[in-house]
């Protein structure tokens, strides 16, 4: 079994709401990730549903003031994006980092406003699945160093990335066809389920017909805090932010948890056991920087192979 590895979101989008523009501080929390002995830092994508700093500008800024952190999107919309361009930009980040990154992707949330986002970008929503099925073959030809024909014409890609046949691909999605999907294309799998069953149940159907070895991720959401009341309210103010939407919607189909470290790491133990092995932390906190530090301090050391790193 591969060791245990931990990341952290770059709070992009909790930066926007607030009108803090500075992304010096964001380069400077992904350092301090990696002080903290965390394993990646990620960073989301959307441009106008929920707006927010450029994930891949963003992240060259990390690549150069890191130097052994793993760099990844979580998730990078690429139907939203010429396939060219896209590969192009990042090979280029994966140059930057030195080999150091993860493209995690999907194909935006089925709502009103994700819809709303494709339409103003000229994209057509009902075809962002396949779009994003043909950008992925389309990068991994290019990446491998292949011309590609597009638009009638033959093309290549310099510079190539470090990694031979470009950076890892995780996708996101649970469900039917987005677990087929995954099996079928992908180098990891980053879901959200609400339950660590859930997780499980899913992550065996992708290995059962999986066509190449997938790391099996999580995306979750941890609001601390010793009384469980006052953490779910604060996880509340973040949630409902963050997405406009009630916090008990949401929490119906992502992983939360609102409550003591211990009782924090107990569940996210309950994933790890379910299979998962790179665990994506988003922290639901007013003091980002201070939210790192006690998550580093006090629910890092109790997971799992994390507690005699």
């Amino acid at each position: 079994m591969s060791p245990l590895k931990v990341g952290y979101l770059l709070p992009t989008r909790d930066h926007a709401i607030r009108g803090d523009h500075d992304l010096k501080q964001l380069i400077d929390q992904a350092r301090q990730a990696e002080a903290l002995g965390l394993d990646s830092v990620w960073a989301g994508d959307s441009p106008l549903t929920r707006p927010r700093a450029d994930p891949l500008l963003l992240l060259a800024g990390v690549a150069v003031a890191t130097t052994r952190i793993t760099l990844g999107t979580a998730v990078l919309l690429p139907a939203l994006r010429h396939p060219i361009l896209l590969a192009h930009q990042l090979a280029t980040l994966d140059r930057l980092c030195g080999g150091r990154l993860i493209a995690g992707m999907g194909g935006g949330f089925p709502n009103a406003a994700t819809e709303a986002q494709f339409a103003a970008i000229g994209v057509p929503f009902k075809r962002r699945i396949a779009l994003m099925e043909e950008s992925i073959g389309a990068m991994r030809r290019l990446w491998s160093g292949e011309e590609v024909s597009l638009a009638g014409r033959d093309t290549s890609l310099a510079p190539p990335p470090v990694r031979p046949g470009g950076p890892a691909i995780w996708l996101a999605g649970g469900g039917e066809a987005a677990l087929r999907r995954v099996a079928r294309l992908a180098d990891g799998w980053l879901p959200y389920p609400p339950r660590a069953q859930t997780y499980a149940h899913e992550r065996a159907l992708i290995e059962r017909s999986a066509t190449r070895p997938v790391t099996p991720a999580l995306y979750a959401t941890l609001c601390l805090g010793e009384d469980p009341r006052q953490a779910r309210e604060r996880l509340r103010g973040s949630i409902e932010r963050y997405y406009n939407a009630p916090l008990e919607a949401v929490e119906a189909i992502q992983a939360m948890f609102a409550g003591p470290a211990q009782q924090a790491a107990d569940w996210l133990t309950s994933y790890i056991e379910a299979g998962a092995r790179h665990l994506v932390i988003r922290l639901a906190a007013d003091d980002h920087r201070a939210a790192l530090e006690e998550f580093a301090g006090t629910v890092l050391p109790l997971l799992p192979a994390k507690g005699k790193a």
